[in-house]
């Protein structure tokens, strides 16, 4: 059991603002900004539905990712539900024959939030993935252990990479890269997410792409090489970054959605510590580089790689407006 709270009610409360609560889950991550989520509120609750249409078909063939992606915003539901004072109950894919409906989470008794639960609340909008520099200073070891804390949490693992297994890492996450730019339709789907239209509330808008790495040490995603008029700047990057693996015990749905809620508490208690993160999923994308993270011994499925810094603030990137994201009752 963990501090977001899933206890057994005594009585009926009145209830959260669940509109508010859905609006703080669509903060989450996801692959590009895909935000490939939606949500049906209730009289008890909300159900939590991925959206198939929004799963990248090159980078995310199984939907893996997309419901990484799910899981976040779904932890980040719990979490903006137990912020308001009420304890949630969740029940994952609870309808066999609705495969795309994720999570239903019902709200119980009203109890008051712990500190560490504000904490991460007051987190939410604050972050954000930051392709820029870090600093050249090591993340302290208290840190690490808080973000280590925060995944088991979730029951995911997330192992800090030594010098050799961090060159390692890094060098796969290149290699996966040089994989994913030579697929045309890699590049036709990087289009479709960042070519900016006015008004658009989804995509990596260039405002978020960051930097070119002049030392090639990090695979940062290629987003600005399709537009033309982007002038990327080429920078140093720290030559010797803090690299995170995050695991889970097995490679199932339920596995995926479970890394996605340890993800996102991971990201924002680093947040609420001041420290700046990067999602490296190539490595997880190729299918043959992906077997080299996991480690088959233990059983550990290697789900996301984490680089973890000090950096300057981050911008953040578009949301679409709720009324694009709730289901309406009748319309399932």
């Amino acid at each position: 059991m963990n501090d977001i709270g899933t206890q057994r009610p005594r009585s009926r409360p009145a209830g959260p603002d669940l509109t508010a609560c859905v609006r703080s889950a669509t903060a989450a991550p996801s692959l590009h900004n895909s935000q490939p989520w939606r949500f049906h509120i209730g009289a008890r609750g909300v159900e939590v539905y991925a959206d198939p249409h929004r799963r990248l078909d090159v980078l995310d063939p199984t939907g893996r990712e997309m419901l990484i992606s799910v899981g976040a915003a779904m932890f980040t539901l719990r979490l903006a539900i137990r912020g308001a004072g009420y304890l949630s109950d969740l029940k994952l894919f609870p309808v066999a024959a609705e495969p795309d409906l994720v999570a239903r989470v019902t709200v119980r008794r009203s109890m008051a939030p712990p500190p560490a639960a504000e904490a991460l609340v007051a987190a939410i909008p604050h972050r954000h993935t930051n392709r820029w520099p870090f600093v050249r200073s090591v993340v302290p070891a208290d840190a690490v252990e808080r973000l280590v804390d925060a995944a088991r949490r979730e029951g995911a693992t997330l192992t800090v990479a030594g010098a050799a297994s961090r060159n390692a890492i890094l060098s796969l996450s290149q290699q996966a890269d040089r994989v994913l730019r030579a697929k045309g339709r890699y590049r036709a789907e990087l289009a479709r997410w960042t070519s900016p239209h006015r008004g658009r509330r989804d995509g990596v808008p260039s405002t978020a792409i960051g930097p070119w790495d002049a030392l090639e040490v990090l695979p940062i995603r290629d987003f600005g090489l399709l537009q033309p008029r982007l002038d990327r700047p080429v920078v140093q990057f720290e030559p010797y970054p803090t690299i995170m693996v995050l695991s889970t015990d097995g490679d199932t749905r339920r596995h995926w959605v479970g890394a996605g809620q340890a993800l996102q508490r991971v990201l924002l208690t680093a947040t609420w510590l001041n420290l700046s993160t990067t999602p490296i999923s190539q490595p997880v994308e190729i299918p043959a580089v992906r077997r080299l993270l996991t480690d088959t011994r233990t059983g550990k499925w290697a789900q996301i790689v984490l680089r973890v810094g000090y950096g300057r603030p981050a911008t953040a990137t578009p949301r679409r407006r709720l009324a694009e994201v709730l289901i309406e009752d009748g319309t399932e």
